[in-house]
């Protein structure tokens, strides 16, 4: 899997539109047949923070992710909305999902 995380910082008045700003896109990738994953978080200290974690099957995947119409657009659309460059960790990580964490089980109720 492609495991990718993604920090944006948005300009002051972009912050609040932010999630409408990226719907179609979002939308559109999340119906890419290779794609695992495609989730937005809000910072908690800095509110103007939004984290991407996306998930792709393997590099072909990922390749034609970059290569569609909708990252295209993302990628003119999108910056008139940050306030930095954003920042990118990208890993080729061994695993198809997400895995129960063992250090913390809730129990089915009964």
């Amino acid at each position: 899997m492609i495991f990718i995380v993604v920090r944006f910082t948005t300009l002051p008045e972009w912050t609040d539109r932010w999630l409408d700003l990226t719907a179609d896109f979002t939308a559109a990738t999340r119906a890419e047949p290779g794609n695992l994953f495609f989730d937005w978080s809000r910072g908690v200290d800095n509110p103007a923070e939004f984290v991407l974690v996306e998930g792709f099957r393997d590099d072909s995947a990922g390749a034609a992710h970059v290569a569609s119409e909708h990252f295209e657009q993302a990628v003119r659309q999108l910056p008139q909305a940050l306030a930095t460059t954003p920042s990118i960790i990208s890993q080729n990580i061994d695993a198809t999902d997400w895995s129960e964490m063992a250090e913390m089980r809730v129990e089915p109720a009964p």
